[in-house]
């Protein structure tokens, strides 16, 4: 919802898609330059209670979004750096609640965890932006906002109920810094890591941006208004679902990496047809297809690295994961944003659905490789817990 009402807002009050892509960025940018921070916190410290200080602060942000607009006081300054901020605590919050899923669940069920994990996000994803699409519509933006902040209370009373096993504290001789740095060494000389890494970074710079333009879509093209936005990103959202759902079902790793390449091509097909659709119902069934291609991959991706890497690795790896995930798409979103207003918002995301589809079939020929040494980095890590 949040994100639906953000990118309307800012629609409403500039009509610029170059500012569509500003917000994008803002709201993301600090994860590229602050999550290896972040990731190196959450392998120092204990990552239940930088959980409940990121949550408390990110359902601050949106109440005041939502004064903001119900004053009448909103400018789209104010949107910039309040995304800004929250883009920020998710810097430090994504490092800690994905490494905090082994803690809870243990790596066995790893696998499902993400799957699951992703099924409850994508839920949201599915029925949020309908439902942001009708209260834009009908009471405006703020509403929006303010639902969002107050939905953030089950999140921090869920994580007050929470009893954990003693986490074993890990000694870190080494400086803060150093072990930043070690997080990229161990990345870069890890090439099944690695790839995975770039893979996920290239479809989040040329892919995932398409999601900005939006609503020059539904507006301009498809002719939907704010109650098409919604159903637009709705429809993606129902495809992310359907996508987390079927790997769920899954009980080990095994095949993971034919689904990332598999997962990345198709995305950048239907991406590309999504652009060159002018019709609002099939726009609507090719973005099932994106959002279920999008997950997939992103979600076997976060499964494959999780069971490759050792535990006192798994917070600065995971910051790596979120720059990759979160902070190459506000790169992109920028650099689309740009490129739309000259050439338009669909040649702009048939280019990248293009990139995406070009990088998909390099990583599907250097997969053999990939396979062999992931399997003998799952192995390490199995024997290292006696699983």
């Amino acid at each position: 919802m949040q994100q639906v009402a953000e990118a309307w807002l800012v629609y409403r009050l500039t009509g610029s898609a170059a500012l569509l892509g500003v917000a994008g960025f803002a709201s993301q940018i600090p994860v590229l330059f602050l999550a290896t921070l972040g990731g190196t916190v959450a392998d120092r410290f204990n990552r239940h209670r930088i959980l409940v200080i990121t949550q408390t602060t990110s359902m601050v942000l949106p109440l005041i979004l939502a004064t903001l607009v119900f004053t009448g006081r909103v400018q789209v300054w104010h949107v910039f750096t309040l995304a800004a901020a929250l883009g920020v605590v998710n810097a430090f919050d994504v490092p800690a609640r994905q490494s905090f899923v082994v803690e809870m669940v243990g790596k066995e069920d790893l696998v499902n965890a993400i799957a699951l994990n992703s099924s409850i996000v994508n839920a949201a994803r599915a029925i949020g932006p309908a439902v942001a699409g009708v209260l834009v519509a009908e009471v405006g933006e703020g509403w929006c906002f303010l639902l969002n902040g107050l939905s953030y209370i089950a999140v921090i009373t869920g994580l007050a109920l929470m009893k954990l096993p003693p986490r074993l504290r890990l000694e870190h001789p080494k400086p803060a810094l150093a072990d930043l740095t070690h997080g990229f060494r161990y990345v870069l000389r890890t090439m099944p890591v690695r790839d995975l890494l770039l893979m996920v970074g290239l479809v989040s710079f040329a892919g995932m941006p398409y999601s900005t333009l939006m609503p020059i879509f539904a507006e301009e093209i498809l002719h939907g208004g704010a109650r098409g936005l919604g159903l637009l990103m709705a429809s993606a959202g129902v495809g992310s679902l359907a996508g987390a759902l079927a790997l769920a079902t899954r009980s080990s790793v095994r095949g993971l990496g034919r689904i990332v390449a598999a997962s990345a091509l198709i995305f950048g097909i239907a991406l590309t047809a999504f652009a060159a659709s002018q019709l609002f119902w099939l726009s609507a069934v090719v973005l099932l297809v994106v959002g279920m291609s999008m997950i997939t991959q992103a979600a076997s991706t976060n499964t494959l690295i999780q069971s490759m890497v050792p535990d006192a690795m798994r917070g600065r790896v995971m910051a790596i994961y979120a720059m990759m995930f979160m902070g190459m798409s506000p790169i992109g979103a920028l650099v689309e944003g740009w490129i739309a207003e000259r050439i338009g918002a669909p040649r702009t995301v048939m280019i990248g659905g293009a990139i995406c589809v070009a990088g998909a079939i390099v990583f599907n020929i250097r997969l053999p490789k990939l396979r062999v040494m992931a399997r003998q980095l799952i192995d390490a890590q199995q024997v290292e817990t006696g699983s």
